[in-house]
Parts: structure tokens; C-alpha cells; sequence
């Protein structure tokens, strides 16, 4: 009867809310913990008390989780508990491994042996308390755009902390360069003030690739997929969010969609580093280690489009200035994380259809089903539009530079480097040629694709292609005399086109304002080194003439704006400050307006 009693206040709700508070609070103070270890020096007898306090939370943390799977009527689903139990193990083997007499018994746990592993225990045990712990904070006095913004700035300041710790650093970093390169790492931009390379520990790499993955997808992407996942449940005011941010056509396809970007995105960066990793040249980075970091660091580099890389001279290293193969990957690798994910995944179901099509009429199957319009308007528009910049930009590098940047290469080479001279200015930032020797009609044509970017949804900044595209038929419109701006057979709406001339006209709004700062505070830089500079921070390219690290902390503080702006967009900034109207029942009547 006791036991009876015991076991019932057990299973009280409030008891499973301690737990699940006390666990997320347990994986807070252990990652805490964590980090204080990484980031800083101390003693063998510190290391070792910080050591012990991380085994004993993870050992708790253990119990917390099976407490809730087995006394609590809780109906977890089988993902779920596969996740749980997978997670139970790692956290118990790694609190055995510490054990000396089992290493002794079983010598392949010597290679566990390492706090590395414990890390990365504990930064999983963190992931799930965090998913399911359920936060009260009320959403509805911060709007879609609000919120948007404030994670970016959440993560910049974040990773400004981080990079600040003594460890992350061989030397030391003031705070305006841990917040330059925080701001540009987190909105993918690659100017760096400092070689990243050679300036950084691991550590501080390490830093550097996971605010790139936060800021390439975005923290809302990873926090509410995690919280679908172990909860099971999302409120309708979050779904509507997320159909925003993942472009959804249907509320209900919003987790489906979120989790097809995940899939995509985590397979395409291991396959590019994969493919980098066997085309490396183990004599220019030596051990195993080094290389499955060097390759996971540019896979996630360039598939969100950031530019960072460990190398001083990007891929213009003498070094890997010749290595056309991991070029080409590297190009593909950001052209696809720049073509958007409903990009992306429009093609991966015209993919399915037409292959699932041609089977049942090669089968001559009467099940045969008519599928209009596979590829929508806006996969049409952006497939047409990103050819049309590649090719040209190829054709033009590659007559512009052909005796000049090219003439070290051969023709076979001087094709690769063209095609990615075209491809890198979109928002990438890697670079195989010195900007800074480039003809200037080179450098005009790179203006303009630096101004155009990447894809609407993607990794990517500038206007973007749709927009460039949308703004290109309309003047071709007026100049026929049409109304209305068709495509495809199709047309536009009124809105689509007002939003992309708003961006077009914030942009430059911006980047003049910006030269115009810049140009202020440092006088003794040239006004087309600053313009590329500038251009380079808005459409978060990370490309430079090599003036960044000599810039005035003023003209630091206005590039990192400019990348701020160039990622969230001036459009969203003005919607998250000013109160949106409510639509009205009244219209005044139209009138013309002088234009030319």
C-alpha cells in the first residue's frame, strides 16, 4: 500500500515538472561547464574537479531521462525513444571509459579516453533537455520579423563571448574583432580581421563552423525541429512562423518540409566533405584529425555560402591554387546551398515524378498520373536566371582575365577558375585569383554579381535572383507597352513586384550609406576598394580587396552593420520596427504620378 502511494506521488505532474526542470537546468550547468573547460587554462587539480562535475551531470542526467520513460505513463514516440536510449548508452560508456581498471581489461577504450567524446556527450544531453523543456516566454509581443532578428543578434553576441575566451585564441582578441568575426561567420559573410587559419585555435575554428551552420539555417530552424521532434507538438502561432520562414505551402507541411532542409543540408555537406577529403593532398595537411576537420569546416563553409577558410589565402594558396577538382567541388557545393531550398526541393520532386513517369509509361501502366506544373514558377525563374549569370560570368572572366589573372593556368584550368571567378561573388567568398589584381571591368562585372547574390531561401545574401529577374521583365514590359509582367505563362503579381523594387531601392540605400561612412573615416583607402568592400559586406559575399584588417574600428562597426543588414534584409528590419497596418475597406482613388 505504500509502495502503492510512493509510486503514485512519483507519477504527480508536478514531480515530472521538477524533473524536467532540474534535468534542463543539470545540462545547462554542464554545458556551462564544458565550456569553462574548454575555454580556459587551468590547473591538474581544476581539470580534474571540472572533469568530475561533467561524468557526475551526465551520470544524473542518465537517470533523470530513464526516470521519465519508466515510471511516468508518458507515450514517447518510438523516434524518440530510440533517441533516448542511444543517448543513455553513449552517456554511461563514456562514464566507464573513465573507468582505469575496465581501459586496462579492454584496451580499444583507451581510444574513447578522450574529453572530446564527453563534449559531445553533453552537448547532446543539452540538445534534448532543451527540446523538451518548455519555456514561457509569449510570442506575441515579438512578430515573425522580431523574432527572426533578435535569434540572429542572440547567436552574434553568443559567438562574440565565445571567441573571446582565452583558449579560442592563440594571442588574445579584442572584443570589435570577435564581434566582426562572430557577425560575419554567424550571417555567412567570410570578411574576416583576423586569419582564421592561424589566429584561431581549434577550438576557436570550432567556434567559427558552428556559428556559420546556426547562421547558414538559422537557430529557429534547428530550435523548433528539436522541439517537434522530442515533444511531438508545436502551437499554431509557431507553425504559422515557420511556414514564413521555410516558405511551406500548407501549415500542416511545415515539420515535413523543416526536416527534408535538415536531411538535405546535413547529406550535401557530407558528401562535399567527403569528396574533399579524398581529393586532399595529405602532404599539405597532415594527420587524420586535421583533415576530417579541414574537410567538414570548407563543406560547411561553402555549402552556406560563408567564404570562411582555414587557409591565409583562401584557395588562392600556392598550394591548392592549381587543384581544379576540389574547385569544382567547392563551386557546386555553394552554387546548390545558394539556389534555396524550395529550389532545391521543387527539383527533388520533379525529379521523383519524371523517373516515377517514365517507368509507368515504359510499363505502358494505365496509372499513369498528369502532374502540371512540377517545376513552379519560381524554380523556372531561378534555374533560368542563376544559368544565365553563370554562363556569362564564366564567358566574360574568361575574355576579361584570359592574359592576365588566367595566364598562370591552363586551359582546362582557366575554364575551372573562370567558372568559379562567375560562381563566388554570388554570396560564396571563396576566391582562386587576388582580387585585388583583377582588371577593373573584372571588378565592375563582380560588382554587379556581388548586387545580384544568391537565391530567395537559401544560404545566401544580395538582392537575390528572383528579384534581379522580376525587375529585368518588368522594364521589358513597359518598354512593349504591356500592363502587367508575364512569364510562363504566367503573371506576376502586383505584390512581388513591389517587394522586389523595395529591396532593390533598400540595397542601395544601404551600400551608398555604408561607402559613404566608410569613405568618411578612412580617406587614405581608394573609393573602389571601399565600394567592394562595402558590396562584399551587404550581399554577405566575403570577398575583399584586402583592406579589411587596416579599416578604423568606425568603419568596422559600419561593415558589421552592413552585414547584420545585408543577412535579415533592410525590408524585414523595417517590418519588425514599424506597426504593421491592418487592412482597410476603403480605397482613394488612382492617380498617375510623373515618372520620365
Amino acid at each position: 500500500m505504500q509502495f502503492s502511494n510512493f509510486k503514485s506521488w512519483l507519477q504527480n505532474e508536478l514531480f515530472l515538472k521538477f524533473i524536467n526542470t532540474f534535468s534542463f537546468i543539470l545540462s545547462v550547468l554542464t554545458l556551462l561547464a564544458t565550456t569553462y573547460d574548454l575555454g580556459f587554462k587551468h590547473l591538474r587539480a581544476e581539470e580534474q574537479q571540472l572533469k568530475d562535475f561533467i561524468l557526475t551531470g551526465l551520470f544524473i542526467g542518465v537517470a533523470a531521462i530513464l526516470v521519465r520513460h519508466l515510471i511516468f505513463n508518458i507515450r514517447f514516440k518510438l523516434k524518440v525513444k530510440i533517441f533516448d536510449w542511444i543517448l543513455c548508452i553513449i552517456l554511461l560508456f563514456m562514464i566507464l571509459v573513465q573507468v582505469d581498471v575496465l581501459r586496462e581489461s579492454l584496451p580499444f577504450m583507451e581510444f574513447f579516453n578522450k574529453m572530446g567524446y564527453v563534449y559531445f556527450a553533453g552537448l547532446l544531453y543539452f540538445v534534448r533537455e532543451a527540446s523538451v523543456f518548455k519555456f514561457t516566454l509569449k510570442k506575441s509581443y515579438l512578430n515573425p520579423a522580431q523574432l527572426f532578428i533578435t535569434s540572429f543578434l542572440g547567436i552574434i553576441i553568443l559567438g562574440t563571448g565565445l571567441l573571446m575566451l582565452p583558449k579560442a585564441t592563440h594571442e588574445g582578441i579584442s572584443f570589435i574583432d570577435a564581434l566582426f568575426t562572430s557577425t560575419s561567420a554567424v550571417c555567412v559573410t567570410g570578411l574576416i580581421v583576423v586569419d582564421t587559419g592561424s589566429y584561431f585555435t581549434a577550438f576557436g575554428q570550432s567556434i567559427i563552423v558552428f556559428l556559420i551552420q546556426l547562421g547558414g539555417l538559422g537557430i529557429m530552424t534547428f530550435a523548433s525541429y528539436f522541439s517537434y521532434f522530442f515533444r511531438g507538438q508545436s502551437s499554431y502561432e509557431n507553425q504559422l512562423m515557420l511556414k514564413d520562414v521555410t516558405n511551406s505551402e500548407k501549415i500542416g507541411e511545415v515539420f515535413s518540409v523543416l526536416k527534408k532542409i535538415l536531411y538535405l543540408t546535413i547529406g550535401i555537406e557530407l558528401i562535399s566533405a567527403f569528396l574533399i577529403f579524398i581529393d586532399l593532398d595529405k602532404s599539405q595537411v597532415s594527420g587524420l584529425s586535421d583533415q576530417i576537420f579541414f574537410s567538414v569546416f570548407h563543406a560547411i563553409s561553402a555549402f552556406c555560402n560563408a567564404g570562411f577558410s582555414t587557409l591565409e589565402l583562401s584557395f588562392y594558396q600556392p598550394e591548392f591554387r592549381f587543384d581544379y577538382s576540389m574547385h569544382i567541388v567547392i563551386a557546386l557545393t555553394f552554387i546548390l546551398g545558394g539556389l534555396g531550398f524550395p529550389i532545391m526541393l521543387n527539383i527533388y520532386k520533379y525529379i521523383i515524378y519524371f523517373f516515377k513517369d517514365r517507368y509507368l509509361k515504359l510499363t505502358n501502366s494505365s496509372k499513369r498520373v498528369y502532374s502540371p506544373w512540377a517545376l513552379n514558377l519560381n524554380t523556372r525563374i531561378i534555374l533560368f536566371t542563376t544559368s544565365i549569370l553563370l554562363i556569362g560570368g564564366t564567358l566574360i572572366f574568361f575574355g576579361f582575365e584570359y592574359n592576365h589573372s588566367l595566364q598562370e593556368h591552363s586551359g582546362f584550368g582557366k575554364i575551372v577558375t573562370s567558372f568559379f571567378g562567375a560562381a563566388t561573388p554570388r554570396t560564396a567568398g571563396f576566391n582562386t585569383v587576388d582580387y585585388h589584381n583583377l582588371r577593373f571591368s573584372t571588378i565592375m562585372i563582380t560588382f554587379l554579381l556581388m548586387w545580384i547574390g544568391a537565391s530567395p531561401a537559401s544560404t545566401g545574401g544580395g538582392i537575390k535572383t528572383s528579384t534581379f529577374a522580376i525587375a529585368t521583365l518588368n522594364f521589358l514590359s513597359l518598354a512593349r507597352g504591356k500592363d502587367r509582367v508575364e512569364v510562363y505563362k504566367r503573371e506576376v503579381s502586383a505584390n512581388s513586384i513591389r517587394r522586389a523594387f523595395a529591396i532593390i531601392s533598400l540595397s542601395l540605400v544601404v551600400i551608398g550609406t555604408a561607402i559613404f561612412l566608410i569613405a568618411s573615416f578612412d580617406s587614405d583607402k581608394t573609393l573602389l576598394s571601399i565600394a567592394f568592400e562595402a558590396f562584399s559586406a551587404y550581399s554577405t559575399v566575403g570577398l575583399s580587396t584586402g583592406i579589411t584588417s587596416a579599416l578604423s574600428l568606425p568603419s568596422k562597426l559600419v561593415l558589421i552593420f552592413t552585414m547584420f543588414i545585408g543577412r535579415v534584409s533592410m525590408l524585414t528590419l523595417l517590418i519588425a520596427i514599424l506597426r504593421r497596418v491592418r487592412h482597410t475597406n476603403y480605397r482613394y482613388p488612382t492617380d498617375e504620378i510623373l515618372i520620365n
